[in-house]
């Protein structure tokens, strides 16, 4: 009746992307990255253009907006065509 949708004190982490997603780190002023896997309780994010990866808890991310998808591709093509990016 009463609280059926509340969720409890206990967090669980939330599932993994696919491989590949364009995330948002929102513990990074919303830095986009590749979601590359999960090493222990983190998710592991690349830039889009290449790069180091970080790591980030699963609750800090959030699926990047269109436009930040647009403007993360659109750097890559753009490091690509520099001979940057492979």
């Amino acid at each position: 009746m009463y609280g059926e949708n509340v969720s409890s004190n206990t967090e669980r982490s939330p599932r993994a992307p696919a491989l590949g997603a364009l995330l948002a780190d929102t513990s990074r002023g919303d830095r986009v990255g590749e979601f590359q896997g999960v090493a222990g309780p983190y998710w592991s994010l690349r830039p889009v253009g290449g790069g180091r990866e970080w790591e980030v808890e699963p609750h800090y991310v959030r699926p990047a907006l269109l436009m930040e998808q647009l403007r993360a591709r659109t750097a890559r093509l753009n490091a690509r065509s520099r001979g940057e990016v492979l």
